[in-house]
């Protein structure tokens, strides 16, 4: 028997926090009942590329969502649909466009799920277009997933997130891979020069939810105190040229290091010394229960959820905090380096992989009826 084909509509496949997450999910579910293949509309954007097409998945891609190319955009789909009927469920993580996508699928037959991973659009002309785009999607979809409380509500409203058809998705992770080592953390210190340093990191994409020139202010602040420290920024994105620049002008280029995209991120994270995560906004900040699960201490702004909040590792500061109240709790942990195994405290909170991993693949199988039909 074949197994059920889950198409996930995810926009990129570089490392970032939805897309780590749906990984970890498709490294672990049973891939003789569920596989997973992939829409992306960024064909250079392939980080997982690969190890998709090792665990079997396929990849398809769309053209990007412009106004003018609505009429277009549509007939694609339509004709996706219609080139694949072995398709019963489409899992939509891509929100903007979710509404056309998500009710095309909808004519052909398919169970469709919309997945909100965010709490804001961000703002300006973009913000809004995306705003007004993404609104019919509470109307559209037949299941609805969101990884906290507040990306639902967002997205699908205060009465949706009530439905009998909306869940909350844990952002779960692979906590066993972030189990603190010492000689893990001596030997990714060696690698990346850092031996003796304060080392400071931040993972995500260079865009203007992470909030990247904030977080360069800080470290200019906590550089002036401690010429020791460096801060290692994990990523790439739009805005990367911008901080890079930033960072030049302000005369830290050998105090910050710019990693780009890696595959090593729980390693990374073990080399680190305290980490730091002022978004403007956040759906969870997976990144941030990963960096729990390595022992790290995490000082975080205050627009990070409270699911993030599972052990006593992590803090926040408002993001109207001073520059000298970021560098004041950062540098506490200069001199306070102690690890620990996190991984019963990430289990025991929901976010290990294996129970998330078991709920969506119960959900997937229990949602096809096909699948049943065919093991009658």
């Amino acid at each position: 028997m074949e197994p059920i084909r889950i198409l996930q509509v995810i926009g990129s496949l570089n490392n970032g926090g939805s897309q780590a997450m749906i990984m970890s999910i498709y490294e672990n579910i049973d891939r003789s009942k569920i596989q997973f293949d992939f829409v992306i509309d960024r064909p250079n954007e392939l980080a997982y590329g690969k190890r998709i097409e090792e665990l079997g998945g396929k990849i398809y891609f769309m053209p990007q969502f412009t106004a003018k190319n609505i009429f277009a955009f549509q007939k694609a789909w339509h004709n996706f649909y219609s080139n694949h009927p072995e398709y019963k469920i489409v899992h939509g993580h891509v929100r903007s466009t979710a509404s056309i996508y998500l009710r095309i699928a909808n004519k052909y037959g398919l169970t469709t799920v919309a997945h909100s991973h965010s709490t804001s659009s961000g703002s300006g002309l973009s913000a809004m277009i995306k705003n007004i785009l993404q609104y019919p999607i509470r109307y559209t979809a037949d299941k609805f997933f969101a990884c906290s409380i507040s990306a639902g509500e967002w997205l699908f409203g205060k009465r949706k997130c009530n439905n009998e058809n909306f869940f909350i998705l844990n952002n779960a992770i692979d906590a066993k891979k972030f189990i603190f080592k010492e000689e893990v953390r001596i030997n990714k210190r060696k690698e990346l020069q850092i031996e003796d340093k304060f080392v400071i990191g931040h993972i995500g994409r260079f865009d203007t939810p992470k909030n990247h020139e904030f977080l360069i202010d800080i470290f200019k602040e906590v550089h002036d105190k401690n010429v020791n420290s460096v801060l290692i920024l994990v990523g790439d994105g739009e805005l990367r040229p911008t901080i890079e620049k930033k960072v030049n002008d302000l005369n830290l280029t050998d105090y910050v290091i710019f990693t780009g995209i890696r595959s090593d991120i729980p390693e990374i994270l073990q080399g680190m010394d305290v980490f730091v995560f002022p978004s403007l906004f956040e759906g969870l900040g997976i990144v941030a229960i990963e960096a729990q699960a390595a022992g790290l201490p995490c000082i975080v702004s205050d627009s990070i959820p409270k699911e993030a909040f599972i052990t006593s590792l992590i803090q926040s500061l408002p993001l109207n905090s001073s520059l000298d109240e970021w560098k004041e709790h950062i540098l506490y942990y200069s001199n306070t380096y102690r690890r620990r195994n996190m991984k019963d405290e990430i289990s025991s909170a929901g976010y290990d992989i294996n129970g998330t991993t078991q709920w969506l693949q119960d959900f997937y199988l229990g949602n096809c009826g096909e699948y049943e039909h065919r093991n009658r």
